[in-house]
């Protein structure tokens, strides 16, 4: 299940948050400094089918250094239903420290995981070795490899920022991604067609964006065919909204139900 939450997640302390109104619209997507300027959280819960599988909180926090460079530090906890059967309670964190490389994309330097409920932490590490072109990871069954990089290389969940940059702009984008010991690559279509749609942060119907995409050389666990949705609030920073991945013979599904922005 954990793994569900996660690949969902990543192809997108919260308190309760009043339906407010939003920002205008605007033509073209955010820059990563633009996104900077404001702390936003997020909350989603996930359900598949008739099931409520848990909840996924994801914020920016404050900034890292890392190998001497400031970095900025991207953390997603993903906490199950304990009620659904045979799964229990399951408490997952994800951090990323990232920079904006020279194109003002965002590139990861290291990716780890932590698992809270079994006290198992650095679970997942991938370190990213700009100068020697390498990318090192050690997985959860502790195999440990190299990999050849390519940029701009991510381990996958900062396409909670990457997806942000594209939504709504009438392009496609390519997303190199390292994750389960490979190299793969996340496509996306980014048309600007507005669809309305209801989200429970917002008051009525808002104006949304939608992005498909699909992915190569990834394996998902739990029946991911590599295909999803994704839909981004037509406001000034593309808000991720919801995204839809098919496991098994239906839709798992991430929705946003609490979000918080202040600026900076």
């Amino acid at each position: 299940m954990r793994y569900i939450l996660f690949f969902i997640i990543s192809f997108l302390a919260i308190p309760a948050v009043a339906q407010h109104g939003l920002p205008d619209q605007k033509e073209y997507s955010p820059t990563m400094a633009e996104l900077f300027s404001v702390k936003e959280t997020f909350k989603y819960e996930v359900k598949y089918g008739f099931l409520k599988l848990g909840h996924v909180e994801v914020m920016l926090l404050s900034d890292s250094v890392h190998n001497g460079r400031e970095m900025k530090h991207l953390f997603t906890e993903i906490r199950s239903n304990p009620r659904i059967p045979l799964v229990g309670r399951e408490i997952d964190q994800f951090n990323s420290l990232f920079f904006v490389n020279e194109n003002g994309l965002p590139v990861t330097e290291t990716y780890w995981k932590d698992n809270i409920d079994e006290n198992e932490y650095d679970e997942i590490r991938y370190n990213f070795d700009r100068v020697n072109g390498i990318v090192t990871y050690k997985e959860e069954d502790d195999t440990r490899d190299t990999l050849a990089l390519e940029e701009p290389a991510t381990a996958g969940h900062i396409i909670f920022y990457f997806s942000r940059l594209f939504a709504g702009s009438d392009s496609s984008s390519i997303m190199p991604v390292y994750v389960t010991k490979r190299a793969g690559k996340i496509f996306m279509d980014n048309p600007k067609d507005i669809e309305m749609r209801k989200y429970a942060p917002f008051d009525g119907k808002v104006k949304t964006y939608l992005s498909t995409g699909r992915t190569e050389n990834i394996d998902g666990p739990f029946g991911f065919s590599g295909d999803f949705r994704a839909w981004f609030l037509a406001d000034d920073l593309r808000v991720p909204l919801e995204a839809r991945v098919k496991v098994f013979l239906g839709n798992a599904i991430v929705r946003l139900i609490e979000y918080k922005r202040e600026d900076l």
